[in-house]
């Protein structure tokens, strides 16, 4: 299949285009600069490639959570707004309120598509880092999109857990894209274990998906993020897998 553009804006943010519709990945359209989060504070190194403006109009956002500023800020907070829908877990509808439709895990809503049929979205279980951290990380969630005739897309959130990806992998796969959050991003919260994929899981995360494509978010542009672009070119070379990985420049975009 080739139906599926991605706009890459940094961080976790980007812009899904599949069946005539637009889905906003986790916003984050703050300036650089220190952002606190409880006793901690997580530190931007980079703005967006690209304004909530500048984008246009989104038909959803795709929120894997909303309680740490890497994924949802201020601005991405206030973009909410704005937008339809806005998908995520009952902790954010709880937290965030009206702008957040709660959607559990393996459930799954349908979207009109503008030429007719509809596109599925649904919800998968997500794990911020390892076995037991969920008290201290909180709820995440991530997404799969499906409809007849597309592609079937997996958009992973923040997920550090291979365990995970086998069994939305049993589910629903094979897939034809994953958009894997990865940067191995690690903070104090959680000392001895990184809190999203890293380059290396990432490339395993490629190979239990089938994905014949792979574009990486939540890679760059925090201080938190501990592995980079060059650390997944590096692993997905090693794995054999280099002609699957689509690495985009902030700003820029690629039809799959």
């Amino acid at each position: 299949m080739t139906n599926v553009g991605i706009l890459y804006v940094g961080g976790p943010t980007a812009v899904i285009e599949l069946g005539g519709l637009r889905l906003l990945t986790d916003p984050t359209f703050d300036a650089p600069g220190a952002y606190p989060i409880g006793s901690r504070s997580l530190v931007k190194t980079a703005g967006p490639a690209l304004t909530a403006t500048e984008l246009g109009p989104v038909d959803a956002v795709l929120l894997s959570h909303d309680q740490h500023p890497d994924n949802l800020d201020a601005a991405g907070r206030e973009h909410l707004a704005e937008v339809p829908l806005t998908l995520s877990t009952a902790s954010a509808h709880d937290r965030v309120g009206a702008p957040v439709r709660a959607l559990p895990s393996w459930e799954h809503i349908e979207l009109p598509r503008p030429s007719g049929g509809t596109l599925r979205v649904t919800a998968v279980p997500a794990l911020h880092g390892p076995e037991g951290s969920e008290p201290l990380v909180g709820e995440v969630t991530g997404f799969v999109l499906s409809g007849e005739g597309l592609a079937t897309v997996y958009v992973s959130g923040d997920n550090a857990s291979l365990d995970v990806v086998r069994t939305i992998a049993d589910r629903l796969g094979p897939f034809d894209v994953a958009v894997l959050f990865a940067g191995a991003a690690r903070t104090p919260l959680v000392p001895d274990a990184p809190l999203t994929l890293t380059s290396e899981a990432a490339a395993e995360a490629t190979r239990i998906l089938d994905a014949r494509h792979v574009v990486p978010l939540h890679f760059e542009h925090w201080a938190h993020f501990t592995e980079d672009g060059a650390t997944l070119t590096k692993a997905f070379a090693q794995a054999g897998l280099t002609d699957r990985l689509h690495l985009l420049e902030p700003g820029a975009s690629v039809r799959l």
